[in-house]
């Protein structure tokens, strides 16, 4: 066991990048249960957007244009949740768990003619001179767009719900979708859309693993990261800003686990890994009892007609 090994600001710059999907996975979904909705399909979107990006970075040869592939395709998959939930009035759990399920392996028949193709490199951001100062350059400034983007997108989501028309809106409907049907608020619309974002934004996350994180195509490469972005919104309290640190504490505890096992830490190796995984487990079960700050409609069917 070496644990000098372990590089301290390598370790906090790759740290920043775990954290990347996470969040952008996890504020999609904070915005779809604002909005009321239940949507268990993360991981699907997240597997559909890592095919659907890198497939399109390796035939364009524009990362950039992955990325955005991958925003449509999660999307579109959303849609399907959205028709299920909104039209058809289908269980929110159910219908979740089963595009989960579908995303899984669609996406694994997509990506058979891409396993082993290594996808175009998205350049770092250039900072000139900032890049060079000791410790903090490598930390803050040596990173890809969508990193910085998704940073940016907390702050975004934050002031929408917080300052903005649309934001209360989505709110008022999250909090009662009965309520704001009887001022005129066309429900389904406002959910349908929030489901959309949610799907893009999850589609972002898993490109950035199949792109930036892990830069290859692997079947099932999200490895349950869905699952934490779930969890990681009940950790937030549906609050943008505690949403972000939660990420950087799930992206350290992965990251933390990975610099571990290179070190030779005398612990078995699939303790390690499902590390992640048992405190987001653990913070679960500390959190669930306290439900005061989820949506009053969260998970509930609308009823057009009621």
């Amino acid at each position: 066991m070496d644990l000098s090994a372990i590089n301290p600001v390598l370790f906090v710059a790759g740290f920043l990048v775990a954290a990347t999907p996470l969040i952008f996975a996890a504020l999609g979904e904070l915005v779809v249960e604002k909005s009321g909705v239940l949507n268990l399909g993360v991981e699907g979107m997240m597997i559909m957007g890592a095919i659907c990006g890198f497939a399109a970075a390796v035939e364009t040869g524009s990362p950039l244009l992955g990325f955005a592939a991958a925003a449509l395709g999660g999307a579109l998959l959303s849609l399907l949740f959205a028709f299920l939930t909104q039209i058809t009035l289908a269980n929110q759990v159910a219908s979740g768990l089963a595009l989960t399920l579908f995303g899984l392996g669609f996406s694994a028949l997509l990506g058979q003619s891409y396993v082993g193709i290594k996808p175009p490199r998205l350049a770092e951001v250039n900072f000139g001179p900032l890049h060079d100062i000791p410790v903090l350059g490598p930390v803050l400034f040596s990173h890809d767009i969508m990193l910085y983007l998704g940073f940016a997108m907390v702050f975004a989501v934050w002031a929408m719900l917080k300052f903005t028309r649309a934001g209360l809106i989505l709110r008022a409907v999250g909090e009662s979708h009965d309520a704001a049907h009887a001022l005129g608020y066309k429900v389904v619309r406002i959910r349908t859309l929030a489901i959309m974002f949610g799907g893009a934004c999850a589609g972002l996350g898993g490109a950035y693993i199949s792109l930036i994180r892990v830069p290859q195509w692997t079947e099932g490469m999200t490895a349950g990261v869905g699952w934490i972005a779930l969890a990681l919104v009940v950790f937030a309290s549906w609050k943008p800003w505690r949403l972000l640190l939660g990420a950087y504490l799930f992206g350290g505890i992965t990251q933390l686990q990975l610099n571990l096992q290179g070190a030779g830490v005398a612990i078995p190796v699939e303790y390690l890994a499902m590390s992640p995984y048992i405190i987001t487990i653990l913070v679960l079960v500390v959190l669930s009892a306290d439900k005061s700050s989820a949506p009053a409609s969260l998970g509930r069917t609308f009823h057009a007609s009621s």
